[in-house]
Formats: C-alpha cells, sequence, structure tokens
C-alpha cells in the first residue's frame, strides 16, 4: 500500500524514526500497527528535518490484511493525530519502495515579509522585518538550475561524497498572502539541509549581506562558508514527490 502522508512538523523531530524522538514515521506507523499488526515497516521517500512540513510525503508498507484504499485512509486518520494526515492510499506491488522510485522532488518554501510577527504564520512562513529585493532573489535563484555541485549547500553533518545535484527549477512566486513570497525548488534528490541554505543565501543577496554573485561564487568554491544563511525549517514544506509506480499499481483514494 502507497500513502501520501500530509503533516505540520512543528511538534516532531522529523519524518525518519529516531530514539527517544517524536517523528512523523513513529506516528504512522503506529496508526498502521493499529489496524494491522503484521503489516511490514513503514518505507519512506524524504527524510524530512525538524519542524518541516510535508503536504505530500510517499511512504509504503505490505500489508497482511485486504483492506481497500478507501478503508485504510479512513481508519488510519481515525489512529493518527490531528497534525497528520493520510491524504491517499493506493495498492503497489509488494516490497515497492518509493524512496527508489522517486523521478522528482517540490519543495516550497515561505517567507512572510512584514515588521511585525503574525501568530497565523508563526510555524509556517521566515517572518523577515527587513527591506528586501526581490528582484535580486530572482535573478540568484536562477543559478541553481541546471546541474552543478551543490557541496557549499550542505550542513556539515552530510559526509556524503556524491554533491553533483540537478534542480529542475528554482523559481520565486508569490505565497497564499500578500505578504508572503515562496521559493520553490524542484529536483531529484536534494542534500541535508541544502534548500534551507538555498533559501537562506538567497536572502541574504536580497538584505546585501552577500553580493548577487555569491551562488556562482559557492557553487564553484565548493565550500559551506561561501554560502549563506540556514533557514529556519519551519518555512518548509516538502509539496510533492513524483514517483514512477510500477505495473500493477491500483488508482488512488481518493482521486
Amino acid at each position: 500500500m502507497l500513502l501520501k502522508v500530509a503533516y505540520d512538523g512543528t511538534a516532531y523531530s522529523g519524518w525518519a524514526p529516531q530514539p527517544a524522538a517524536r517523528t512523523v514515521h513513529e506516528a504512522v506507523t503506529g496508526a498502521i500497527s493499529a489496524l494491522d499488526p503484521r503489516a511490514t515497516l513503514l518505507r519512506g521517500t524524504s527524510r524530512t528535518d525538524a519542524g518541516v512540513h510535508a503536504d505530500g510525503q510517499l511512504a509504503a508498507f505490505d500489508a497482511s490484511l485486504a483492506i481497500p484504499p478507501r478503508g485504510w485512509v479512513l481508519a488510519l486518520n481515525q489512529h493518527l493525530p490531528d497534525d497528520v494526515c493520510v491524504r491517499s492510499a493506493r495498492h503497489v506491488p509488494v516490497e515497492f519502495n518509493p524512496r527508489f522510485a522517486a523521478r522528482g522532488k517540490r519543495y516550497r518554501y515561505r517567507v512572510l515579509l512584514d515588521r511585525i510577527r503574525d501568530p497565523r504564520w508563526t510555524n509556517r512562513a521566515w517572518r523577515i522585518g527587513w527591506p528586501i529585493d526581490l528582484e535580486r532573489v530572482a535573478r540568484a535563484a536562477r543559478h541553481f538550475e541546471g546541474a552543478h555541485d551543490f557541496a557549499a549547500f550542505r550542513s556539515s553533518h552530510d559526509a556524503r561524497r556524491d554533491t553533483l545535484r540537478t534542480m529542475t527549477r528554482v523559481a520565486v512566486e508569490p505565497g497564499e498572502d500578500p505578504r508572503v513570497v515562496t521559493v520553490v525548488v524542484e529536483g531529484q534528490a536534494f542534500l541535508y539541509n541544502m534548500v534551507r541554505i538555498m533559501v537562506g543565501t538567497l536572502f541574504d543577496i536580497a538584505r546585501g549581506k552577500l553580493g548577487e554573485d555569491a551562488v556562482l561564487r559557492a557553487l564553484e568554491g565548493k565550500e559551506r562558508r561561501l554560502a549563506g544563511t540556514t533557514a529556519p525549517a519551519h518555512g518548509l514544506t516538502l509539496e510533492s514527490i513524483d514517483v514512477e509506480l510500477p505495473e500493477g499499481s491500483g488508482e488512488p483514494w481518493p482521486l
């Protein structure tokens, strides 16, 4: 069964299971176990950080009960807290792992441009109260598109040697509120904290803390010190994941 899961990540230490920490994976696993104790371990697609939200996290498991997708959605949501929800479910072949079938992911980072805090956006957007040049943000964002070495745009905790990544789209768009601007980042794979460092760098450029060529310099220099601030986790949402579904997959419920 393949689930699409949405969550407010404020109260969680991220998606992935961790000892002595509350995670979204744990919450969903608990709901599945309440219905089907013999179900296999939940296989997620993206390891979102603590405080990061999701509209379209994908996770699969193998059930031992013949429950239709509609039944899984309705029953699981009865066992989940209010800040986690299964948005849809569909049948997939046994042992299907969406992590290895992902063709692309879309993240959206929200920034609230307001000198005064707004409780409605406290856990959903990074509030910036200083003057911002959004044209500089848009111009600098385009430098991220294409295939680059993103070594400068990863956390020091990420020890992976392969830091080459391809961004298919990085764009600045208006948000749901006239005071909110969003940065949309699309690519196949990402490094730890990569999107947050990209966004932090863009807004350091926007306020003049970094030069407009900072993105190019960091990509070429491959050193973390050349990039900007790591933007706060609460502004980031994993919006969607595109996966190549195997033959024999069913239709989702609801459509």
